[in-house]
């Protein structure tokens, strides 16, 4: 049982008969952050007294004299202003903890009305090597899915990569004029990510000389035009125009670090013999991609035959990513699959009136904006928007979901709001569209991170250094150990491998996912604070526990020992295990992971506490040792099955 849920459902009957917003009061039963006012808190007695027109208080008194807390908590005390402090019985956290110590689900309910949910995650392009901004969909996902199935839920992953498109008319193109026939054969992927980058370069390097020179004269005369401004507001005391003219050069400042930019490009290559001379023998390369790509989209017998045969070795490379990580989908359906039905949505959306023509481009129009969804451009090429279009519709004919969830990164919002309004166009207004958004991963300059030399970071390079790094950290814990080290390298290797990719991944989701973040290998493998590895230390240190002790567990587990909550610490424990299932739900109330990284981060902070206060294998009678033992052995069962949920592993010793 989880506390939240059976509290609200007690107020509410109390409320019911007193105000229409019982929902609204019931959101303000919280967990107290003092445990001198018991262990929740009900604070809606305030905002209900102006409602009710009668003191805060009094309204308070109302509610306790109808709430039937029976058998849960001690009696109800009303303080303050009219804040309801409520303390669990003692005897029903027992019982409850109880239940929890003998049920292999931790006593977590299964969602009462299960729902079908689709979750679209990673969505790498397999053309290119992964970098460290799939970090972020890809663990998120990952965990909503895990969480979401855990609760009784019905979940689909489906990975909508990208095999598909401009990028493979790019590698077809550097395939057949710039390859490296022996590399190609050593290694294929890793030469058709370098035909990708060099071809990207050079195409990058043809618009660069397109668009600076005008860009130059006008940010010339764009620089003219504020310098009459600046010379005007010198004897005019306009406080409105001199903040649009702040406004304007701030403006003008980011359009030239853009042209800055567009110089380093051409410069990179014009700098470079080998380049210059490759940028000299392909001067309409972009063009020549686009036919590429066209052909590919035709069925072109050459360029289809070499798409099938970059695509597996480019879909093993990711796939063995997402082994490393732990990740895994139920669909890995790419924008491939749908391209034989882009043309036949189009077609039907123009007939029901969902979208129009507008200047030979096939548009669905929102109410209220300028900007509308293009799904046909004048040429005929559809857009990554009319997929998405015709993914939604496969999955809503194929899986009939209660809800989908897209877990993609906040630059993308403007998409998913003509997304998700397309899809109302369509007839699809009772499933749930969700974007699940999220922040930019940023190095410690404040920039996104990248490499020294401005590179974006690869995955798998990300995740080699994280591991190395964890090595460091998991030989000097080992060798500092009173006794001497117990760790042969094989384990400690194997150890290495699960904490550093563990504290990747849950330095990623302990974040606000909305927030950017700054990345530091040092914070995220730090022994102590809201890190995967002290939680993975949290784990180990009872597992030492049951070791040195000759505890056998399921021998404990079987006779599940009464369970006495003789100190503050032990009682603060045990509220603590008790809230594992509230985290969880207010995990998926918006899909936030941060939410039971926090959960986990005090429970652990509770179980060091009571650590350091209540000795286990050595307490004063052997019931309280078996009680304590039991405390410990549901506190690691906890602490792994909320990492597990993250896609986390824990280890016996650490």
């Amino acid at each position: 049982m989880s506390i939240l849920p059976e509290l609200k459902a007690r107020f509410r009957r109390a409320l019911e008969n007193l105000t229409d917003d019982v929902d609204q009061c019931l959101d303000m039963i919280r967990r107290s952050q003092d445990a001198r006012f018991g262990d929740y808190q009900a604070n809606f007695a305030m905002s209900l007294s102006k409602k009710l027109g009668k003191p805060a208080r009094e309204v308070a008194a109302e509610v306790v004299s109808r709430l039937d807390l029976a058998g849960l908590c001690d009696t109800p005390e009303v303080a303050g202003p009219g804040f309801i402090n409520l303390r669990l019985r003692d005897d029903w956290l027992t019982r409850q903890l109880a239940r929890a110590g003998g049920d292999p689900r931790l006593a977590v309910p299964a969602a009462e009305r299960p729902r079908s949910f689709i979750i679209d995650y990673s969505a790498p392009n397999v053309a290119k090597p992964m970098h460290v901004g799939h970090i972020r969909s890809t663990v998120i996902g990952d965990s909503l899915y895990r969480v979401l199935g855990y609760l009784g839920h019905r979940v689909i992953s489906d990975n909508h990569i990208g095999d598909w498109g401009t990028q493979f008319g790019m590698i077809i193109y550097g395939y057949k004029h710039l390859r490296d026939d022996g590399a190609y054969r050593s290694n294929p992927v890793e030469e058709l990510a370098r035909l990708y980058r060099l071809v990207r370069q050079l195409m990058d390097y043809r618009e660069a000389i397109e668009q600076l020179e005008p860009e130059r004269q006008r940010l010339a005369r764009r620089g003219e035009e504020l310098e009459e401004k600046r010379r005007w507001l010198a004897s005019h005391a306009d406080k409105k125009a001199a903040k649009e003219l702040r406004r304007e050069e701030t403006q003008l400042q980011d359009s030239r670090d853009a042209m800055a930019e567009l110089e380093k490009k051409i410069a990179a290559v014009e700098n470079s013999l080998i380049l210059s001379r490759l940028a000299a023998e392909h001067p309409s390369i972009g063009q020549a991609v686009l036919a590429e790509t066209a052909a590919l989209h035709a069925g072109d017998e050459e360029n289809v035959r070499l798409w099938r045969e970059f695509l597996p070795p480019c879909l093993e490379e990711i796939e063995k990513i997402y082994r490393r990580l732990g990740v895994r989908f139920d669909h890995t359906l790419g924008e491939s699959f749908y391209h034989d039905r882009l043309a036949p949505l189009v077609d039907d959306l123009v007939k029901t009136g969902a979208a129009r023509v507008s200047d030979g481009a096939v548009c669905v129009f929102r109410e209220g904006h300028d900007v509308p969804m293009i799904i046909r451009k004048k040429d005929g090429a559809f857009l990554y928007g009319t997929t998405d279009l015709a993914t939604l519709r496969y999955r809503m004919e194929t899986w009939s979901p209660d809800a989908m969830l897209y877990v993609v990164d906040h630059r993308q919002s403007l998409h998913f709001d003509q997304l998700f309004d397309a899809a109302r166009r369509m007839g699809y207004a009772s499933v749930e569209l969700v974007h699940v958004s999220f922040g930019t991963v940023m190095g410690e300059d404040g920039r996104p991170f990248k490499t020294r030399s401005g590179d974006t970071v690869g995955l798998e390079g990300l995740l080699d250094e994280a591991v190395r790094r964890a090595g460091e950290v998991v030989a000097a814990n080992d060798d500092a150990k009173p006794d001497g080290p117990e760790l042969v390298p094989e384990e400690r290797a194997r150890i290495a491998e699960i904490v550093g990719i563990g504290a990747l991944k849950y330095a990623d989701l302990s974040q606000n996912r909305t927030s950017d973040y700054v990345f530091s290998y040092d914070k995220m493998l730090a022994m102590n604070g809201n890190t995967a590895t002290y939680m993975q230390y949290a784990y180990a240190r009872v597992r030492s526990i049951f070791r040195r002790g000759n505890v056998d567990v399921e021998s404990l587990r079987a006779a599940m020992p009464p369970l006495l909550l003789s100190t503050p610490a032990e009682r603060r424990l045990a509220v603590e295990l008790l809230r594992f299932g509230e985290a969880l739900d207010l995990m998926v109330e918006d899909y936030r992971p941060s939410q039971l990284t926090s959960y986990l981060f005090e429970l652990a902070n509770h179980y060091s506490t009571f650590f350091e206060a209540c000795p286990v294998l050595r307490a004063e009678t052997a019931e309280l040792r078996q009680s304590r033992l039991m405390l410990c052995d549901i506190t690691a069962r906890t602490i792994a099955r909320g990492l597990e949920l993250l896609g986390i592993e824990v280890v016996e010793r650490m």
